[in-house]
């Protein structure tokens, strides 16, 4: 018993003194691995915690592979303010007749009312762009002329879309001109959805007031005529 304890010894003394490029061969073959189902070599990265200096902490840094969202924000926001050739009352008649939608606001398909009150309407709506229509209510607070402001319910595509107009008087020493104030927001339900939100952006969201001022061209007329210094165009969107 005691030759037999001394020959293991003796092995284990001879496995502590294999050179360390012998101990790396090893390594590297145990860090091979052969994924049966897959027919693939993987090679499994040595471990950083035995490389690191003594003392220090090594800490791997955590990624995930995939995360809708984080990357992706389903909500948008635009604002427009100009400075127009019509009048507080003029524009606003031309936002509140949600029934003429159809014939001039960029893919709407359809629009109804279908309730009306003083101050309220509701209305049933369409905008079809490619590769979806999507029907939905919209509840409408006016003040004449002031404001009017929409917003979407009972609708499948969106979880969130809202319009807002302020009206407020325009340019001292020109009667016949607003300071018109625009903002959209809205959100698709579904992340699967996220390229239409291009679409609707861009088609839709950023055509909406050069549609109305189209519409009240035809409806009143030429606007009044604002001297290029006075003129007043910002943008804003997230």
């Amino acid at each position: 018993m005691a030759r037999g304890s001394r020959s293991l010894r003796r092995v284990a003394d001879c496995i502590k003194k294999l050179p360390l490029t012998a101990s790396r061969e090893i390594q590297t073959k145990n860090s091979v691995r052969y994924l049966s189902s897959c027919g693939i070599l993987m090679t499994r990265a040595p471990s950083l915690l035995g490389a690191a200096s003594p003392g220090i902490r090594t800490v791997l840094p955590a990624r995930s592979f995939f995360n809708l969202t984080d990357s992706f924000s389903k909500r948008k926001e635009y604002s427009e303010r100009r400075i127009i050739g019509y009048s507080m009352q003029e524009i606003y008649d031309v936002v509140a007749g949600v029934e003429d939608y159809r014939h001039f606001v960029p893919w709407c398909k359809k629009s109804e009312v279908v309730f009306q009150r003083a101050g309220f309407c509701k209305a049933k709506l369409a905008v079809g762009f490619p590769p979806v229509m999507e029907n939905y209510t919209s509840l409408i607070t006016l003040i004449c002329p002031h404001l009017v402001k929409a917003s979407c319910s009972e609708g499948r595509l969106f979880n969130h879309l809202e319009t807002v107009w302020r009206f407020s008087p325009g340019l001292q020493g020109y009667p016949r001109t607003s300071t018109v104030d625009f903002s959209i927001s809205f959100e698709f339900r579904s992340l699967l959805h996220s390229h239409l939100a291009h679409v609707f952006f861009d088609e839709v969201v950023k055509q909406m007031v050069s549609a109305f001022m189209r519409r009240a061209a035809l409806v009143h007329g030429e606007e009044t005529a604002i001297p290029q210094e006075l003129m007043f165009h910002k943008i804003h969107q997230t």
